[in-house]
């Protein structure tokens, strides 16, 4: 199956593809800034598994559809793992600040399955997959604008999943806890200590622990499930 992944770059995109790569797909990548991590990624993949790179802003209208414009094979698989976060009270959140989280969570997510859709429809195959987060669901604290972004990813899937299952297409969604990556350095160990005790299953997640779940999801044994947000949260926020 060829898939592109949004966000390659990220800690959680780059253990999807790897874990995708070991079962024998392929792959379109999509990075916005971290062009180091994109070619150590590639670095560690098969030398056939990656067909192209696209380096793209999903915070504007204008890098959205260059994303677009860029891929040149058409993905049987989508897999949205862009993002960024915005941590600050909601009164002082920039106009700035939200059009780009409503662009990168929101409307990029409408416009690439847009995109892409017909030519899984046509082939009545497909599946698209995105990771949203837990705070989707419960909201969060001095994260207003974030939740607000990822509650809609959230309503995307369960909507699009209902219209599309009559033409072959899986949408689902996966809602992380608190994952350890590289988006998480900035809490104190006092404060990383504080969460994992919050947490029943007594640790972080690690990206695996959603890589996992991604494979199973694209992969044979899940033909039956869509409109889907499943949680990985190790039991928090339940």
């Amino acid at each position: 199956m060829h898939i592109l992944v949004l966000g390659a770059s990220g800690d959680i995109g780059g253990q999807i593809v790897k874990d995708l790569a070991e079962a024998g797909h392929t792959f379109s990548l999509h990075y916005h800034t971290n062009h180091e991590r994109i070619a150590d990624l590639v670095e560690v993949l098969p030398a056939e598994a990656v067909f192209e790179i696209i380096q793209s802003d999903l915070s504007t209208i204008q890098g959205i559809e260059h994303c677009i414009q860029h891929v040149q094979f058409n993905p049987e698989a989508i897999i949205f793992a862009q993002g960024q976060s915005n941590d600050s009270l909601f009164t002082e959140a920039s106009t700035v600040e939200m059009d780009a989280l409503l662009k990168v969570h929101v409307q990029a997510t409408w416009h690439i399955s847009q995109a892409f859709l017909p030519a899984m429809i046509k082939k009545q195959f497909g599946h698209l997959l995105v990771l949203s987060s837990v705070w989707g669901e419960v909201g969060a604290s001095h994260e207003v604008v974030y939740s607000s972004v990822k509650g809609a990813q959230n309503s995307f899937v369960k909507a699009l999943a209902k219209e599309v299952a009559p033409s072959g297409v899986l949408v689902n969604g996966i809602a992380p806890g608190f994952i350890d990556t590289q988006m998480n350095q900035q809490f104190s160990d006092e404060e990383r200590q504080t969460l994992k005790s919050s947490i029943p299953l007594g640790r972080l997640g690690k990206a695996e622990d959603i890589s996992h779940l991604v494979t199973f999801l694209l992969s044979e044994q899940s033909s039956y499930i869509t409109g889907q947000v499943m949680h990985v949260t190790g039991g928090w926020m339940h």
